[in-house]
């Protein structure tokens, strides 16, 4: 007689209702514990949302699509309140922003700002802020300060997959325009373009940055320090040239996922050469982007900031003040450094005559439809992210552009 197979033979079926018991009461357990530490901490670090809704791209009588910005935003110690405002002064739900205060910033600084942009409605809605809440520890003049940018990139290449532009911002910036200016000009510019001061006509940094060598403790300390310099020199690369240039960049991401990559070993070996390079954020991407074939035409060669210096210059740009606003409108940058931290009387200034914005709230664009009556917020109802309306300030850029991209300066300039 053939035998019949049950699932559970001889006495197996006594164990299920105890393998299920104990499976309820881990489960309990363990939602019991992640509430408890859900309620007692708070991790500022977290992932860009998917927003609640979605538009579809503008195709108003056949207008250039918009292009995406992914914004970098780092600051130090004190810098919390200067961030959350350049944060409010830039944002567009078009956007993505990833902010960063260093390892010298306090926790409860990181907190403050991590909480606002969890509990502001817009950012809620749109999901397009992220705060970092493992910090980089940045050495001024140091690699660190390379490799923290390089995160940055890492993480909007990871976490935000459709943009077109990088911007590395600190809170000593301020914009000059809307988002919405910026957008819309932008939007007629090929997606190739990289934007950075640069030139191999180093001159006195030769001896002063090129020569020299350093070491950054920031790599293996947890506090920050200033670099040690080693005793010995060195010569000047031959296997590649040596460019430097502003540290303030609009990068494509193609270029960008390029240097994370590096399907070609030159942003390996170059990032290991300024590893020991005083200020290498006035190196690194210039000396990338110029020594490869694929990327050396695409630069353009301008910071898009306002940067007023002394003569001759000091080791420090000069504190913009209330004198240099005609000056900083008439330049047709997008944005402008650094400000004094305990005089927002210029930044006061740009608000009310050039963003239309109020303390405390985000610059209006298209997307605001909230009415413009005094006191209240526009941007408290919102709209569509793709409908832009562009103020007088988008033609002093488009000026500035035309400019960069005539014939007789465009080509002569890059990479030389």
């Amino acid at each position: 007689m053939k035998r019949t197979h049950f699932p559970y033979s001889d006495r197996s079926w006594l164990l299920l209702p105890i393998l299920i018991i104990s499976i309820i009461s881990l489960t309990f357990l363990l939602s019991l514990t992640f509430t408890q530490n859900k309620s007692t901490s708070f991790e500022p670090e977290f992932s860009f949302q998917e927003p609640r809704f979605s538009f579809s791209e503008r195709d108003y009588g056949r207008l250039p699509r918009l292009p995406r910005f992914a914004y970098s935003i780092s600051g130090t110690k004190g810098d919390g309140p200067l961030v959350k405002r350049l944060l409010q002064a830039i944002y567009h739900p078009r956007n993505y922003y990833l902010v960063h205060l260093d390892l010298d910033a306090s926790d409860s600084e990181r907190f403050d700002l991590a909480k606002y942009v969890k509990a502001e409605g817009v950012i809620k809605e749109f999901g397009n802020v992220m705060v970092i809440g493992k910090a980089d520890l940045m050495t001024y003049k140091g690699p660190t300060m390379v490799a923290a940018t390089l995160h940055a990139v890492a993480i909007l290449l990871k976490e935000a997959k459709d943009w077109d532009w990088f911007v590395n911002l600190s809170a000593d910036d301020y914009p000059l325009m809307t988002q919405d200016d910026i957008v819309h000009i932008f939007s007629y510019l090929p997606r190739d373009l990289n934007f950075l001061e640069h030139t191999s006509s180093i001159g006195w940094k030769e001896y002063q940055r090129a020569r020299p060598i350093i070491i950054d403790p920031g790599l293996y300390h947890s506090k920050k320090s200033g670099v040690f310099w080693a005793k010995e020199k060195r010569s000047l690369p031959a296997s590649f040239k040596l460019f430097m240039g502003s540290e303030w960049v609009v990068l494509t991401k193609s270029f960008l996922d390029f240097c994370v990559w590096g399907w070609d070993n030159l942003p390996r070996t170059l990032l290991m050469y300024y590893t020991n390079f005083i200020s290498s954020p006035e190196g690194y991407f210039h000396t990338v982007i110029c020594n490869h074939k694929d990327y050396q035409n695409t630069t353009v060669n301008h910071d898009l900031h306002y940067i007023r210096w002394d003569n001759p210059p000091k080791q420090h740009p000069m504190t913009l003040t209330l004198e240099h606003f005609d000056d900083m409108v008439r330049s047709g940058a997008p944005f402008a450094r650094k400000f004094a931290k305990d005089d927002d009387s210029a930044l006061n200034k740009i608000d009310k005559e050039l963003l239309r914005r109020s303390n405390g709230r985000f610059t209006p664009g298209g997307w605001c439809v909230g009415g413009s009556n005094p006191g209240k917020d526009p941007c408290v109802v919102y709209g569509n992210p793709n409908a832009v309306k562009p103020t007088v300030s988008s033609k002093r850029l488009e000026k500035l552009l035309v400019q960069l991209l005539d014939s007789g300066n465009f080509r002569s300039k890059q990479c030389k």
